[in-house]
């Protein structure tokens, strides 16, 4: 793991793969932990150099102030089109997993030169808040447990692994791979203020963020090979959010994962490289 600078902030980096190798960038959500190591792995046996990298306020990338981020979603699609620039000087693939896909849209459409493919997982097509009336909103049962919970003592690793775990099983996700994960963010968290420690646990910077204009109406300008992969079982951003982006960007392909919730299991690793390595 490394920085690079890129638009003209740090963004941490890792990169598996030769680097002469076609570019597919995985943008963190918000870390780039995100992002499984098999599966970036398998990718670069593929014959692909995958760098993942941690968003804004993330992981070794610039943090400032979580609480009151002075940069916007364009910013943030600005900051992957940068990156693919510097790592490769050709168009990238690139990939997005939560937040991290509303950043990958946002770059493909601003910076179409920048991109030859894109993949979507478990995201949507418009900004946090109140979803448009035809998509389908976060779980509200789910939500109010998940939310409901003490927050731990951020300065006490085991403490937030242990929350990261209790959550994972909440949204139906794997809770031992989901602690492991949080101990890894923690371990790389450049703070244990409990903002800072949030932005890298549980994204919530991202709900501050200014994500205007909408961009779900330009969805049909896309004319680069899509991917859109999204879990059967997802409460937080259910599957006709996956569904609508399939629908709505031309000959975009659905993967849907049939045991899936909000994290890519283990088990369908394979079947993800696959696809994202398919000529389409």
């Amino acid at each position: 793991m490394t920085t690079v600078k890129a638009n003209e902030i740090a963004l941490g980096i890792e990169s598996f793969g030769d680097d002469d190798a076609p570019l597919v960038l995985l943008a963190g959500g918000t870390t780039m932990l995100s992002w499984p190591d098999t599966l970036c792995e398998r990718l670069a046996a593929g014959g692909r150099r995958v760098v993942r990298y941690d968003l804004r306020d993330s992981g070794e990338s610039t943090t400032t102030d979580p609480e009151a981020p002075a940069y916007t979603l364009r910013d943030l699609a600005a900051d992957a089109a940068a990156l693919a620039d510097t790592l490769s000087g050709r168009p990238a693939h690139i990939a997005g997993i939560g937040v991290g896909g509303m950043v990958a849209q946002v770059a493909v459409l601003d910076h179409p030169g920048a991109f030859s493919a894109l993949t979507l997982a478990g995201t949507r097509a418009v900004a946090p808040g109140p979803p448009d009336d035809d998509l389908p909103d976060h779980d509200h049962a789910t939500m109010s447990q998940l939310f409901a919970r003490p927050k731990p003592d951020w300065t006490d690793r085991e403490a937030v692994a242990e929350f990261a775990a209790a959550g994972a099983e909440i949204l139906g996700n794997d809770p031992a791979a989901a602690r492991t994960i949080a101990a890894r963010i923690w371990d790389r968290t450049p703070g244990t203020t409990p903002a800072v420690q949030m932005a890298n646990q549980m994204g919530m910077v991202f709900s501050r963020l200014d994500c205007t204009p909408r961009w779900r109406e330009r969805l049909p300008e896309i004319d680069i090979p899509t991917l859109v992969v999204h879990g059967r079982r997802d409460p937080f951003f259910p599957l006709g959010n996956g569904e609508a982006l399939a629908r709505e960007i031309p000959q975009a392909q659905l993967l849907v994962l049939k045991e899936a919730a909000t994290a890519i299991p283990h088990a369908v690793i394979g079947k993800i490289t696959e696809a994202m390595l398919a000529p389409r």
